[in-house]
């Protein structure tokens, strides 16, 4: 089974994150998107703080599918420099783990 990765993205709006849930769904790049209600971020951008309402998503892929999953945020993403974070996971219920793994396999023609 392949290591299960936790990745993170935040999007500028709730329809912005849902076409990309959808798209790394489609794409087989994840098994499961969390889109999670707005938060407001804080961060120093081109030499200037920052505050903006933005989506986080959690995004549970492996670490064999992560380029794929990586690239397609990259070329679907509004922002220039998109945050895209992937945090390895240590324990999980077995058979979410598993599911995940055939989730992000992508089938052979």
């Amino acid at each position: 089974m392949n290591e299960t990765l936790l990745v993170i993205t935040n999007l500028p709006d709730a329809p912005s994150a849902a076409r990309l849930a959808q798209q790394v769904i489609e794409a087989r790049a994840a098994a499961c998107v969390n889109q999670l209600s707005p938060c407001t971020s804080t961060y120093r951008w081109q030499g200037k703080i920052e505050t903006a309402s933005e989506v986080t998503l959690l995004i549970k892929t492996t670490r064999a599918a992560y380029p794929r999953l990586e690239k397609l945020i990259g070329m679907a993403h509004p922002y220039e420099l998109p945050e895209i974070i992937a945090v390895p996971l240590i324990a999980g219920l077995p058979a979410y783990l598993s599911w995940i793994d055939s989730e992000t396999t992508v089938p052979k023609d």
